[in-house]
């Protein structure tokens, strides 16, 4: 598939995860995901990477080390990018605690579609203040760079 058609298969595939609740580690639409997990599952579902079975995460790694879990998860699949302007299918990461451990996939710029705590999957601004303050830079997925 092109570049194109993967980015609109990735942004395609987030929106039907829109309205799943967050829960942990899950990854069933509808039923409940977290933000890795809903990563996970809209680049494979829309046919970019293979099935991933990360090993157990405690809800709260990020609070209590400075191991880059996520971040190493994400760049096996992901290279960072220096850009102010990302395209859709882009993922956009967050540090919160003491690592990089939160992301979102974006839609159009500065929205992204990702699950968090108490509001389960949905499209934000992230540019808002609470968010934007936690940036931690931008993913392109390996193919597209």
């Amino acid at each position: 598939m092109t570049e194109e058609e993967g980015r609109k298969a990735v942004v395609i595939e987030a929106t039907t995860w829109l309205g799943t609740p967050y829960h942990h580690a899950a990854r069933l639409k509808g039923i409940g995901v977290d933000c890795a997990m809903l990563l996970a599952e809209v680049y494979h579902n829309a046919g970019l990477i293979p099935e991933i079975t990360p090993e157990d995460y405690p809800p709260d790694w990020h609070l209590h080390r400075d191991t880059e879990r996520y971040l190493k998860w994400v760049e096996k699949f992901a290279r960072k990018i220096e850009t102010d302007c990302p395209l859709p299918g882009d993922i956009a990461m967050f540090r919160f605690g003491r690592a990089t451990a939160h992301a979102g996939i974006v839609n159009a710029w500065p929205e992204i579609i990702h699950s968090y705590i108490n509001c389960g999957v949905i499209p934000q601004n992230a540019t808002d203040a609470w968010l934007w303050e936690r940036f931690a830079g931008f993913y392109r997925y390996k193919d597209w760079l």
